[in-house]
């Protein structure tokens, strides 16, 4: 007598797995090792697989890709949450979170007001503010420079905070502001970031700031080049030239992402708006073996208790992204 198709399922049934959806990371477009804001996403991403020992996918732009049809096709495959590094994201995680209302989005540097969209912001101004602080006090020509990669709000955003940080310390300084070009390549072009960055030390600057992902390599090397001092973004780029890189401003998308990634996994996935800054450590700055020669004591306690000031809120930075102005001038 042969067993029941219900039989059959009883016996199965017990040792069946549902299959485990992954999440997945989006890498904003460029490479995903930059050694800036796609490779610090990367880093989030391993911390996940580190801890928990779970697996996640990622998807890097390629040329002529069509954004929507990759979040659709990972919404579709049951990805969840589905993280998208940058503001590029923005219209495709609108579309693709209506259309899979039940599926768990994320995106950094820009907000989506939908119900199922987690959006990561940071406070980048603080950041920068310190910044400019610190190139203030290291500067010895009194002209310092900001490097940004394509000119939208948020890399305004980085710049208004970093003359800010440095008028405050010196209100004489003078500091040449220049972005890398007013499109998403601006982000990718090492050989742009060192042209400008040449012609800021051809015109006094002696500690050069820069916001622009993979560009910002360029503008590194050409200012260790020129025995001025750099300072990095997104991740920590100390590295990058030893010794010639004041430090660099921490901005922590590995741990959204991670966050983003473990919450989900924990069943405790939020969304709205989350915006993250000097108090929550999600920015900040680097000191390690490249650049501790170059940050004595006394630099440090003081940038400590500015960014103490900050946080407590007895001295204010203002948000260029509030009016798409910056009070300070020169941006």
């Amino acid at each position: 007598m042969k067993p029941s198709l219900a039989a059959a399922l009883a016996v199965l049934l017990p040792f069946a797995q549902p299959v485990a959806a992954e999440p997945i990371i989006f890498y904003d477009s460029g490479i995903k090792l930059d050694g800036s804001f796609n490779e610090s996403g990367f880093n989030g991403a391993e911390l996940f697989r580190e801890t928990t020992g779970k697996g996640y996918a990622e998807q890097m732009l390629g040329a002529g890709q069509d954004r929507v049809e990759l979040l659709r096709q990972a919404a579709r495959n049951g990805n969840e949450p589905i993280v998208a590094l940058g503001f590029t994201y923005a219209s495709a995680v609108e579309t693709v979170a209506k259309e899979f209302p039940e599926t768990e989005f994320a995106i950094v540097d820009m907000v989506v007001p939908l119900p199922n969209v987690r959006s990561i912001v940071f406070r980048e101004h603080e950041g920068s503010y310190l910044m400019g602080q610190l190139a203030a006090m290291r500067s010895k020509t009194g002209t310092i420079g900001f490097v940004g990669g394509m000119d939208i709000p948020v890399i305004r955003k980085f710049a208004c905070g970093y003359v800010g940080g440095a008028k405050a310390f010196n209100p004489e300084i003078e500091i040449k502001v220049e972005m890398a070009g007013t499109t998403p390549k601006a982000f990718n072009d090492p050989a742009r970031g060192a042209e400008i960055t040449k012609s800021q030390i051809a015109d006094g600057a002696d500690v050069i700031f820069h916001a622009s992902g993979g560009t910002g390599i360029g503008v590194l090397n050409a200012a260790a080049d020129a025995g001025v001092l750099g300072i990095g973004v997104d991740m920590n780029q100390n590295g990058v030239a030893p010794g010639s890189v004041l430090t660099s401003m921490l901005k922590r998308v590995d741990y959204a992402v991670f966050f983003a990634f473990k919450d989900a996994e924990d069943g405790a996935f939020s969304t709205g708006v989350q915006s993250l800054g000097l108090e929550d450590l999600s920015v900040g700055y680097a000191v390690d073996e490249h650049n501790q020669s170059l940050l004595p004591g006394y630099l440090a306690a003081q940038v400590e208790e500015v960014s103490y000031e900050i946080i407590s809120g007895t001295r204010e930075v203002h948000d260029y992204m509030a009016d798409n102005a910056c009070p300070y001038g020169g941006v």
